[in-house]
């Protein structure tokens, strides 16, 4: 099968596109014909080896596995003998090893049918950017109907997903945004929106019960200005592009430490895709409360491309890979 591999970290030159074995299924696996994969800071972050953390699974000097990608929707091939829930043929979606190809291999329980409603394209955008504005808002944040929340980074992957979501849990939102993104955000549904290079939303004086930090392009201590007494500021996305693990850590036990020292909330977190958080999306989806938003599609073979539209940091929605 044809599918994108690196044999050292890199820029977006590293990606090739070759010919490599099709993946062997496991007992409690699937193998997906892939249809379409969705691109996430995190493949980037793994094809640099930036900041060094992201190397203490792949590998430190070179990757361990040369596969990318983990956001998938496609047509099942084949399954596992322990797998009954799905089978041959169904469409589904989900968290794979290896999505940027041909067929990826996963875990049958990170899989579940694609929404009626949606296309392959769509669909491959829903995993980890919809599972963690998800988890953002509903578990860490604990937003609740009526509560305000502002989603700094509205006009990217998460944050698209974000404002869909905190409006079906019933907040009113506030969507902190970039100028060519305004239009975007208020039509998925925000309440209010800010430009960002016009206007700091830390110096508005208006206070939030809950703070989705997408970017984590603002200081704990203006973020936390402007929460209500207590109200809860949950960070996404803090690793950035760097190399160093120094600025994550230092956000990480600064969290903490507000945490424990005053009545607001801080947390830091990376999403975990369940089979129960997927089907919610899916259900949120066919309802009509939430459409994956989708800036540009690439073919296969341009998945390096791809990448660095998606590094230089604009894009609105998901950036998706069709196969």
């Amino acid at each position: 099968m044809k599918a994108i591999v690196r044999h050292a970290y890199g820029s977006p030159d590293v990606l090739r596109l070759e010919d490599v074995e099709t993946p062997v299924v496991e007992d409690d696996g699937v193998l997906v014909r892939v249809r379409a994969a969705s691109l996430n800071a995190l493949d980037w972050h793994f094809m640099r080896g930036a900041p060094l953390l992201a190397r203490m699974g792949e590998g430190l000097r070179r990757p361990k596995t040369r596969g990318l990608g983990v956001d998938v929707s496609g047509e099942v091939a084949a399954v596992g003998k322990d797998v009954i829930e799905l089978r041959p043929g169904d469409a589904v979606f989900g968290r794979a090893f290896g999505a940027f190809a041909e067929f990826a291999r996963g875990k049958a329980r990170t899989f579940v049918p694609k929404p009626v409603n949606s296309s392959f394209e769509q669909a491959a955008a829903i995993p980890v950017a919809g599972c963690t504005a998800m988890q953002g808002l509903r578990d860490r944040g604990q937003l609740k109907p009526g509560q305000r929340v502002l989603i700094n980074g509205a006009g990217g992957g998460v944050g698209t997903f974000a404002v869909q979501i905190a409006k079906a849990l019933g907040g009113h939102v506030t969507a902190v945004t970039s100028t060519q993104h305004l239009d975007l955000v208020r039509a998925i549904g925000a309440d209010q929106v800010i430009d960002y290079t016009r206007e700091d939303f830390t110096r508005r004086g208006q206070r939030f019960d809950l703070i989705l930090d997408i970017g984590a392009n603002r200081s704990l201590a203006a973020c936390r200005r402007v929460l209500a007494p207590q109200g809860a500021l949950v960070v996404i996305g803090a690793a950035g592009s760097g190399r160093s693990i120094v600025p994550i850590a230092m956000r990480i036990l600064g969290a903490m430490l507000w945490s424990r020292l005053g009545r607001r909330r801080m947390s830091m977190f990376m999403a975990n895709i369940t089979r129960e958080d997927l089907f919610a999306l899916k259900e949120l989806i066919e309802a009509g409360k939430v459409t994956p938003v989708i800036d540009r599609t690439y073919p296969l073979s341009e998945t390096a491309a791809a990448m660095r539209y998606l590094e230089a940091g604009h894009a609105r929605g998901k950036v998706v890979i069709t196969v």
